[in-house]
């Protein structure tokens, strides 16, 4: 996309930025004049990255290492932009749900947020400066989905911890909001929903017809992280085509 919002001089971090929408929020952040660090687990990913775009710093960590993420978030700030976009969907029937599923659901896509959200919040206060976060959450968070029974439950409690962190926040001048997409067109969406009848089926109950591509859910961070959005905190800014409405 091409960059319609400023960010120049101001630092952002961004999560689970090696691949789909995280990198594609690294890169539009980077090229509209923010200062990227792009964390990942997965160091091919981050060097390929570097490549593309050769202004953004990275950081290869594991989210669910709470000590090692303690270290390398806060000796890589002060950062004044958020984006939590790392995650795990762990596909499994209700009763076919384990334990490992469940906790390594729990650690990134909830516990890591958390974590890194308070790293980076302590940083902007201690710093005076104004901030906004952002977490990307899902249409899961809000409805029932066979064998997404860990997955849309994490995806639910992201959203209510990103309004206690908005009601909490706010008076700091930190904003917090999320979107929450449909399937969206990245690498791994379109290997997953390939097969027309498993993706009409859902595209059915879409009134506008299609999914998410990446620049949409792209364009409404950054949306979410400029000041164009200065009085909005504590919303889930919904990017499902109507699904919710239908």
């Amino acid at each position: 996309m091409e960059p319609h919002l400023s960010f120049r001089g101001r630092r952002a971090l961004v999560t689970g930025a090696g691949k789909g929408i995280g990198r594609a929020v690294a890169v539009a952040l980077s090229r509209a004049g923010a200062r990227v660090t792009a964390l990942s687990r997965t160091a091919a990913d981050l060097e390929s990255l570097t490549q593309e775009c050769p202004g953004i710093e990275t950081l290869c960590l594991d989210l669910a290492d709470w000590e090692a993420v303690e270290a390398a978030v806060g000796a890589a700030g002060p950062f004044e932009l958020l984006v939590n976009n790392a995650a795990v969907a762990e596909l499994q029937s209700f009763l076919e749900v384990t334990r490992s599923a469940l906790q390594r659901s729990l650690d990134v896509n909830f516990g890591a947020v958390l974590h890194v959200s308070q790293i980076v919040a302590r940083q902007m206060i201690a710093q005076g400066v104004p901030g906004a976060i952002v977490n990307v959450s899902s249409q899961a968070s809000k409805r029932a989905l066979r064998d997404h029974a860990v997955y849309c439950s994490t995806k639910s409690a992201l959203d209510m911890l990103s309004k206690v962190m908005a009601m909490e926040l706010g008076p700091h001048k930190i904003r917090v909001n999320t979107v929450n997409p449909t399937v969206v067109m990245t690498d791994m969406g379109r290997i997953n929903w390939s097969d027309p009848q498993k993706s009409a089926a859902m595209i059915n109950r879409i009134p506008l017809g299609k999914f998410a591509e990446v620049d949409d859910v792209v364009n409404s961070i950054l949306f979410l992280l400029s000041d164009k959005s200065a009085m909005t905190t504590g919303s889930s800014l919904m990017i499902d085509g109507g699904f919710l409405v239908s």
